[in-house]
């Protein structure tokens, strides 16, 4: 949890406008070391500003944040450095900024130009940079705007990191700093945030592993950690050791008083954030479960559907085939009768409705000549079957005897 918390403070330091930093940072009770004594390397080109070297905060502890020169965001404008401060219970580090002066660093004498109080390293005159060669290391035949003014240091603390504390320094801003820190800032530029990322990633600077004297005191330009622009440093600014300030009695009295307070709040959000959780998970499985019974359903009623139309349909396909059946035992009875019938009377159906005893009646023969009954077959052998196959055309049949005289009706 410690880990985590200073993984988030160090990101902050890097994302939060300058202006930010002056109320918020990294606050931890161990004293950053001193700073170490190092030689400025010469300016790049004209234009370009120092910034001085200070030790950051990380993971593993302290690491050196290497001086180097950087563009201005625009002309006029001046880097106030960042420093530590002593907050009565732990060390609160204050981000520098870009503004039109330079406004309080903790009286940290950065050296450079930074002598704790204001800067001495130059000034902007229409729209260019003029250096002062007491401070800067410039080349001056390629930079042409120089001027060289001696500066006395009215300080006793050379190589001290951080203000108040144990062993810090005890300055307070003064009236000209105070009215700047109210001023316009722009925050460090994106080359600056680029060099102190590259920094903290660098084994090398930290504190626990150079103990105060960097490999990498400053660079000709940011984040160029390796050439002839590299500046080692000399030595460091004291003995290494971890200076640790007690809080006051005041600050004690109020971390305590602030942490259970804390822990409530803390346990409060925890509880919120269980009870939320939960009740978002709750949600989803409420959703899930009535997508997935609503989805049951669908499919359920889709199933019964298609199972009554198949049933239905088997059901018309049964009734149609048993009504064709029955059709079918229907018509056999009555092709069976008609032939029955057709065999017991064959001239029933084929013989013509006319009949040749109605021209007999019409025309009686003579009582002395009647038919011939020889020509009449016996009536028990019917005429072949084979002459009667055809309906259109009957085959002849033989002319009925004409009645006996003694059986025709007498005349009244």
């Amino acid at each position: 949890m410690h880990t985590i918390r200073l993984m988030l403070l160090t990101l902050l330091i890097l994302v939060l406008p300058a202006a930010s930093f002056a109320q918020f940072g990294v606050a931890i009770t161990i004293a950053p070391p001193a700073l170490p004594v190092y030689t400025q390397p010469m300016a790049p080109a004209d234009g370009y500003l120092w910034t001085p070297g200070y030790w950051a905060y990380g993971q593993e502890g302290y690491f050196w944040v290497p001086g180097t020169w950087v563009m201005a965001p625009e002309a006029g404008m001046l880097w106030t450095p960042g420093y530590w401060g002593w907050s009565g219970n732990a060390y609160a580090w204050n981000g520098g900024y870009w503004g039109s002066q330079v406004g309080f660093y903790g009286g940290v004498n950065y050296g450079f130009g930074y002598g704790g109080v204001g800067y001495q390293g130059g000034y902007w005159r229409n729209g260019a940079f003029n250096y002062n060669r007491s401070v800067n290391n410039v080349n001056v035949t390629s930079i042409h705007n120089v001027y060289n003014k001696t500066v006395i240091n009215n300080t006793a603390y050379n190589h001290v990191s951080y203000n108040g504390g144990n062993g810090g320094t005890r300055s307070r801003p003064t009236a000209v700093e105070e009215r700047a820190a109210h001023e316009h800032h722009t925050a460090a530029t994106a080359a600056q945030s680029e060099h102190q990322q590259a920094a903290g990633r660098n084994h090398e600077l930290l504190a626990s592993v150079n103990h105060g004297r960097p490999s990498i005191a400053a660079t000709a330009k940011p984040a160029e950690f390796s050439g002839k622009g590299v500046v080692a440093a000399r030595e460091a600014g004291a003995p290494y050791r971890a200076t640790e300030s007690k809080p006051t009695t005041a600050a004690a009295s109020h971390a305590n008083e602030n942490k259970p307070a804390e822990n409530r709040a803390s346990a409060t959000r925890t509880n919120e954030n269980k009870a939320g959780g939960n009740k978002a998970a709750a949600s989803r499985t409420n959703e899930n479960r009535a997508a997935e019974n609503k989805a049951a359903a669908t499919r359920s009623n889709e199933n019964k559907a298609a199972e009554n139309k198949a049933a239905a349909m088997r059901t018309h396909e049964n009734k149609a085939a048993e009504n064709k059946a029955a059709e079918k035992r229907a018509e056999q009875p009555n092709v069976a009768r008609q032939q029955n019938e057709s065999n017991k009377h064959p001239e029933t159906h084929e013989q013509p409705p006319s009949r040749p005893t109605a021209t007999a009646s019409a025309h009686p023969a003579p009582h002395q000549q009647p038919a011939a009954r020889p020509e009449a077959p016996p009536h028990a052998q019917s005429a072949p079957r084979a002459e009667t196959a055809a309906h259109a055309q009957p085959a002849p049949r033989p002319a009925k005897e004409a009645p006996k005289p003694e059986d025709r009706p007498r005349k009244q």
